[in-house]
């Protein structure tokens, strides 16, 4: 008999093993789904081109520096094979994210003793919510190193490992150079400060109490201790990044790029601190529209079990007929409401809380935003419940910073913490299981009872909601321009970057025509000057940028245009253009100028259909287009347009090419 026992206790645990290594192998591979799907002509591209042509001579500092890690990342990507095409670098960097749903996998089941089923539906949610393209590295590192901070914390302060609290500080000095806006997330040291407080706390409560063998309280000693351990950490990880960047550009360099970094606010106010704090609020107060009202629906559910418990109480008084009925309006009121729950998610589809367009962010935002809500909500209850164990209130602290602090220093509002839910997603789904399976209904005075039933059954019906909208929204969208990808029915012949990627047939026939163009007249490998919402193609057609790819942005001043313009100038001509007077007048004809121009390898300069519409016909043209007010107005508004054009003209730049979105302005020896 034991013997069987024990044979089956090994199948059982093998078949959980084989479940778990399938499970594993989900979630490595699952952000792999998509690497074939789509052409993005914004972030991807742009990040590539970044990673291809790493370094100051064809980026902008700016970028460089305050991003610098993952730039150096990317750059060794495209030294790996395939690492000079689309395809081969969506698959690396798709891996970054299979590392974040591993490693919450593993501290979630193995160190918070989360339920496999668990652990493994939140980084499924998790994973399906990862709408930022894997290209942005800056992201995806940053992530990484967050959860690991957050990880060695955990470890460092429950098993008291000085070395992981050293780890977890310099898992967040690293992130500086990840991402200079990667600063904020100094305030994890609070989750120190506040596990050092329920310590203290505690034994100071033991002592009280005449516990034998309680220690005596020493909160100064180890708060000094855990926050030293931490910025031992923070400081010599940040220390020797800086002193390989002193020796690699120097010191001086990087603290120009930074300053440009701060300076950037003057234009792209969306980035002032103020801006993004209170725009990442006012989301979660728009959405207490639908947390009201669906505590209006508890409420009422409280309120009707309540008089139903009465009614069972009268009844249960009675003869046997009578306890059959209050065993029938027992049954009936819970049917009752399992029907409301069905009603509320209806209620709520048809009230557009979200949609059925999985290619769309309406499908997982509103809702994703009331996840994070109930995961803080229930972070707070833990923290505060008195038979909370100290482990589970660190945890609970932890996953109200790591939501917090991961949208800040970004202008996307709550969009970067829907991409970081690594450890939320697990964390919510296992309290709210051990909420169902745990929590009774609590009975006071004349049969008057507080049911629990209405909560878990609102409670469930919300999640089920959500994994099936994030779930069905991992498989629908892929990124393209901020939304999602429609059509991938299509493919690029012409351009090994591009082969095996699906797009539309419009995205096909542009980069057909750009690409065959570029093959037939040498320009591969040549300088770019990109100007509007087109950075992607420095790296989809090979053309390093003179300087940034993306140079209509808000954050790309005006004053940092006008200088790069002129350094690319110099570095045609010197001081002065051929036939430039010092009065600034011209002396030789613009077809000689042209030609000095090409033995000097004048970049080539591409420009977006909207841009050009407006310098041929003005605003008029852009209303006829469909541009809607706003777009027109940045467009005339734009300064730098009108740089880019006086550098076209002063140089005898010349339309050679056009199919109706790129638009190709070159300078041709010896054509007036």
């Amino acid at each position: 008999m034991e013997n069987r026992k024990l044979k089956i206790r090994r199948m059982v645990a093998g078949e959980k093993n084989i479940l778990e290594n399938i499970a594993l192998v989900l979630l490595a591979f699952y952000p792999l789904r998509h690497i074939a799907w789509g052409l993005d002509l914004w972030d991807t591209g742009y990040n590539y081109a970044n990673f291809q042509y790493m370094g100051t001579e064809h980026m902008d500092p700016m970028w460089l520096f305050s991003t610098y890690l993952a730039n150096a990342a990317g750059n060794l990507l495209t030294r790996l094979p395939n690492g000079g095409t689309l395809l081969g670098m969506n698959l690396y960097t798709g891996l970054f994210a299979g590392v974040l749903g591993l490693v919450g996998y593993f501290f979630c089941t193995r160190a918070l003793r989360i339920p496999r089923p668990l652990a493994f539906a939140g980084e499924f949610a998790a994973l399906s919510l990862c709408w930022c393209p894997t290209a942005l590295l800056y992201n995806y590192l940053t992530y990484i190193l967050f959860l690991g901070c957050a990880v060695l914390l955990y470890y460092g302060l429950v098993k008291e490992k000085r070395g992981c609290l050293i780890a977890a500080g310099a898992c967040l000095g690293t992130n500086v150079l990840v991402r200079f806006s990667n600063l904020p997330e100094m305030a994890m040291i609070a989750a120190v400060w506040a596990y050092d407080v329920i310590l203290w706390t505690e034994e100071r409560n033991a002592a009280r109490s005449g516990v034998q063998g309680a220690g005596k309280p020493g909160f100064w000693r180890r708060l000094f201790s855990h926050t030293g351990w931490c910025l031992l950490g923070y400081v010599s990880a940040l220390g020797v990044l800086l002193g390989w960047i002193q020796l690699r550009y120097g010191l001086d360099e990087y603290a120009a790029g930074i300053a440009r970094l701060f300076s950037m606010t003057d234009n792209a106010t969306d980035y002032k601190p103020a801006a993004m704090l209170m725009g990442l609020i006012g989301v979660y107060v728009e959405n207490l529209y639908w947390v009201a009202r669906i505590f209006v629906i508890i409420a009422g559910g409280l309120a009707v079990f309540a008089a139903a418990g009465f009614v069972e109480g009268l009844l249960d008084r009675g003869g046997k007929i009578m306890r059959m009925a209050a065993q029938a309006v027992h049954v009936a009121i819970r049917v009752l409401w399992g029907a409301v729950c069905i009603a509320m998610l209806w209620w709520l589809y048809a009230r557009k809380f979200c949609s059925f367009m999985y290619y769309t962010y309406d499908s997982m935002l509103r809702p994703g935003v009331l996840f994070l809500m109930l995961a803080m909500f229930i972070a707070v209850i833990r923290i505060f419940h008195r038979k909370s164990p100290r482990e589970e209130k660190l945890i609970s602290g932890m996953v109200i910073l790591i939501i917090f602090l991961t949208s800040l220093g970004s202008n996307n509002n709550v969009y970067p913490s829907l991409n970081n839910l690594f450890i939320a997603a697990p964390y919510t789904l296992w309290e709210s299981w051990r909420f169902v399976r745990d929590v009774k209904d609590k009975k006071f005075r004349h049969n008057i009872t507080l049911a629990s039933f209405p909560v878990k059954g609102i409670l469930i019906a919300f999640l089920a909601m959500c994994l099936f909208q994030f779930g069905l929204f991992g498989a629908g969208f892929s990124f393209a321009e901020a939304t999602g990808v429609q059509d991938v029915s299509a493919r690029v012949e012409n351009n090994e970057v591009l082969k095996n990627i699906g797009m539309s047939p419009q995205k096909a026939q542009w980069m057909t025509e750009i690409g065959s163009y570029v093959e037939e007249n040498g320009l591969r490998g040549r300088e770019v000057i990109l100007y509007g919402n087109i950075p992607a193609l420095s790296y989809y057609l090979q053309m390093p940028s003179a300087f940034n790819p993306w140079s209509c942005l808000d954050s790309f001043s005006r004053g940092a245009m006008e200088e790069a313009l002129e350094e690319v100038s110099a570095g045609m001509w010197g001081e002065e253009a051929p036939g430039e007077a010092s009065d600034g007048s011209f002396e030789e004809t613009p077809g000689e100028v042209s030609a000095e121009i090409d033995k000097k390898e004048a970049p080539v300069i591409i420009m977006d259909w909207e841009y050009v519409l407006y310098l041929e016909e003005g605003t008029a043209a852009l209303e006829a287009a469909g541009i809607d007010e706003r777009r027109r107005n940045k467009i005339a508004e734009d300064e730098k347009l009108l740089l880019l054009r006086d550098f076209m003209e002063r140089w005898g730049y010349r339309q050679t090419f056009e199919n109706g979105k790129f638009y190709v302005y070159r300078s041709i020896p010896g054509e007036d």
